[in-house]
């Protein structure tokens, strides 16, 4: 045995062994995957594999980059040539060397969600069309379906199945949208985040050389969170490695939430149809959470049918079980969770980042934000805007575009007026028009703007020749300078910081800091090597030689990072606010789970088993996130769309076995029965199962009408027309109080109750 893999556990060594042939490593949740992936590939490079015959795919650039350099520590600096990286960097590396087949310069730009919205509403309004139906944000959604099912322009409209949704939704243009947006992608050299997916499958599936080349570099294989992967994903994978076979997934199903990514968990389903001869092993044993965390987990995750079997199971301390508190509101939990906080905190020494708390969607934050500032407690919001987001990080950014690929339209845009030169909404328009019209990019026009005859007078025609003779400056020393010499030249040249300086907002000097520490992040790229292994072998020759490194390289990398990627906040002592799904990866002592409602968590969309096990996935991620604790909440009533409804445990709550959960206490003295956290009780009862709302399966109840005062929010109660049905809000008083309740198989009703004589069921 290698001393190397000494470290491991069993089933960890013997999935890091086995490195001939298509291998699955089903991982459960703190595990170790991460740990076993790294020791896998530098037991490769042990054995005499060459680095550059290594591919390694993950999801985000933070746990590419904390690998590689684990395997450097372990094996030695041969191990910066791996070919590692995001599916998203690696394909774009790949684009950049073999693009030029597809009609793209090694420049491209790579457009940002921002830079999509731009485009589109720019289409939207080109075409005549209704802003309010063709929201951009529904338009991409569609585009990034059609290209992560492989489905160009054509194929889009030539669809009678997405022809019919399309109609029906009545937004019949979309279609023709994408083929313009295409088409504007094209011209301005330009892809964004789904093209280097879709182009990628053009490639090895156009050009057979091209797919070739890969096969034979790539030896080995390894993809990160497979259960992740989408239908392009998953199949340039299955290409590259269909010449060696030596692949090797590793991933959980029972962590799989991003279907509405495009997501398919039947990748990982169905690797043993693709790979018949692929051996499968299972790291069960959970590093990270007490017993009682494990052991709630793996109750919930039973209840799901379609699953890789697996045994979460853990040597640490026992723990406390998962506590359950029930709120009056969505005010009253927000003070429950941050009192806890506080308590907790004091009683444990603990810091305010060992905290986090997790939400289904991201409006129920606001009720927990107001209490931890009334609190003086602070927080984040993890994954809000991010570094490169800030406005005038993006500034700078689209000039340094600009520099390398004057094409790109959304960029020039942005900056053209920015800081002010006299070129205005108006001469945009007339050069927007003059470009769609020509079927060219913005800068062609700008470029030659004395041959388009717009009617400008030669004072405007300067101005623009000064901009373009600018970025011409900038863009001749690509090449010849480093990325931080000419990025502090673009900084200063453009005017950036001189109108910074002069606005007149508090905020200016903060703006300035962040192009500061954009600068230092192109200072630190130029003085880091580590991206020589994902070059062809011509360049990393070429750059061996050469210590430049340059600003299109430098873009090249940025513009691939996600979204944890230079968070300046990340380290601060302060509580973490996030929804699950950010929360994916990620690990606090003590975390905090709100909303536990039906029809928030699980969503009400979850309308078929299979979305209701994702929901059930997603639930199962946020518990597993704890180390120590976990605490869930609920709230009897909560405000939405302006109206007070009643609120009813998940029934996740109550799929979890009663050995691993806390039911509040009771507490008689407070109003509506409010339930407080309490001390840990030696027995509690356990939740009572709902019963369903169906009149047909009911016992017959007794009609005997309530008194109009007694009718409160998430009664159970009974009409004679309409059946069972549960009480969701109540307003007015005396004779003129009404109820709104919801009926099963009538809907929902509003009703008068001097007049409704409904029978309380269940209070």
């Amino acid at each position: 045995m290698s001393e190397l893999l000494a470290e491991l556990n069993e089933p960890q060594r013997e999935a890091a062994e086995c490195t001939e042939g298509p291998v699955m490593i089903i991982a459960g949740a703190g595990s170790g995957k991460t740990r076993t992936l790294t020791y896998r590939i530098a037991h490769l490079i042990e054995k005499g594999v060459d680095p550059f015959r290594i591919l390694a795919l993950t999801f985000t650039n933070k746990a590419a980059g904390e690998m590689k350099e684990r395997i450097i520590k372990l094996v030695g600096d041969d191990a910066r040539n791996i070919w590692m990286g995001t599916f998203h960097s690696v394909f774009a590396r790949v684009l950049r060397a073999d693009g030029h087949l597809l009609g793209y310069t090694s420049s491209f730009t790579i457009y940002d969600t921002d830079d999509q919205k731009a485009a589109i509403k720019q289409i939207v309004k080109q075409l005549n069309l209704d802003p309010k139906a063709y929201k951009p944000s529904y338009v991409l959604g569609r585009i990034s379906m059609a290209k992560s099912n492989l489905l160009g322009p054509k194929d889009y409209m030539e669809n009678p199945e997405i022809y019919q949704t399309d109609q029906d939704a009545k937004r019949p243009a979309v279609g023709q949208i994408y083929q313009m947006y295409d088409q504007r992608l094209h011209n301005s050299n330009a892809m964004d985040f789904d093209d280097l997916l879709f182009n990628m499958n053009v490639l090895l599936r156009d050009f057979p050389e091209v797919l070739l080349k890969y096969q034979q570099r790539f030896n080995y294989i390894m993809v990160d969170e497979y259960q992740d992967t989408n239908y392009a994903q998953y199949l340039i994978v299955k290409k590259l490695a269909a010449r060696h076979q030596n692949i090797c997934v590793v991933g959980d199903d029972a962590q799989s939430i991003y279907a509405f990514r495009g997501a398919n968990i039947q990748n990982i389903f169905n690797f043993k149809r693709d790979y018949p001869q692929m051996q499968l092993f299972k790291l069960e044993q959970n590093y990270r959470s007490t017993k009682a965390i494990v052991g709630a987990a793996n109750s919930i995750i039973e209840h799901n049918r379609d699953q890789i079997q697996k045994e979460l199971w853990s040597d640490n301390a026992d723990g406390r079980p998962i506590r359950l508190v029930r709120a009056s509101d969505e005010r009253d939990e927000g003070n429950r969770v941050a009192d806890s906080i506080q308590a907790t905190r004091l009683d444990e020494d603990a810091n305010y980042r060992d905290f986090a708390i997790l939400y289904r969607q991201n409006s129920l934050s606001r009720s927990v934000e107001d209490s931890l500032r009334r609190m003086n407690i602070p927080y984040r919001i993890y994954q809000g805007i991010s570094f490169y987001g800030r406005r005038e990080v993006k500034d700078v950014l689209a000039y340094m575009r600009l520099a390398v690929n004057p094409h790109d339209d959304e960029s020039l845009v942005r900056v053209i007026n920015y800081p002010a030169r006299g070129i205005g909404q108006t001469t945009m328009d007339k050069i927007r028009v003059a470009a769609a019209d020509n079927d060219v990019s913005i800068w062609t026009v700008l470029e030659n703007i004395q041959d388009f005859g717009l009617g400008m007078n030669s004072g405007l025609q300067q101005k623009i020749l000064d901009f373009v003779y600018m970025i011409k400056r900038f863009g001749a020393q690509v090449a010849t300078v480093d990325a931080f010499t000419l990025a502090k030249q673009i900084v200063y040249a453009s005017g950036i910081i001189k109108a910074l300086q002069e606005e007149d907002d508090p905020e200016s000097a903060e703006r300035i800091d962040n192009i500061d520490e954009l600068l230092n992040g192109v200072q630190e790229f130029c003085e880091n090597n580590d991206e020589l292994g994902m070059m062809d072998d011509e360049q990393t020759d070429a750059a061996a030689d050469s210590s430049l490194k340059t600003l299109d390289e430098f873009l090249q990398q940025v513009l691939l990072y996600t979204s944890e990627d230079k968070d300046k906040d990340k380290d601060a002592d302060k509580v973490s606010l996030m929804t699950i799904h950010a929360a994916k990866g990620l690990e606090f002592p003590y975390v905090y789970v709100v909303g536990m409602e039906e029809q928030l968590f699980p969503s009400f969309l979850a309308s078929s088993r299979a979305e209701m096990e994702e929901e059930r996935r997603l639930f199962y991620v946020a518990v597993t996130r704890a180390e120590k604790q976990v605490t869930l909440s609920y709230a009897q009533t909560r405000y939405h769309n302006g109206q007070v409804t009643g609120g009813e445990v998940s029934r996740f709550v109550e799929e979890i076995d009663k050995d691993y959960l806390e039911m509040p206490k009771r507490q008689p003295t407070m109003p509506r029965g409010l339930w407080s956290i309490g001390k840990p009780q030696p027995t509690q009862p356990t939740p009572k199962k709902r019963e369903p709302l169906n009149t047909k399966h009911s016992a017959p109840v007794p009609n005997n009408p309530a008194q109009i005062g007694a009718i409160m929010p998430g009664m159970k109660v009974q009409h004679d027309k309409f059946g069972i049905g549960k009480v969701l809000a109540v307003e007015g008083s005396a004779d003129s109080r009404k109820a709104t309740v919801f009926f099963e198989g009538v809907g929902q009703k509003q009703l008068m109750l001097k007049f409704a004589k409904l029978t309380i069921i269940e209070s």
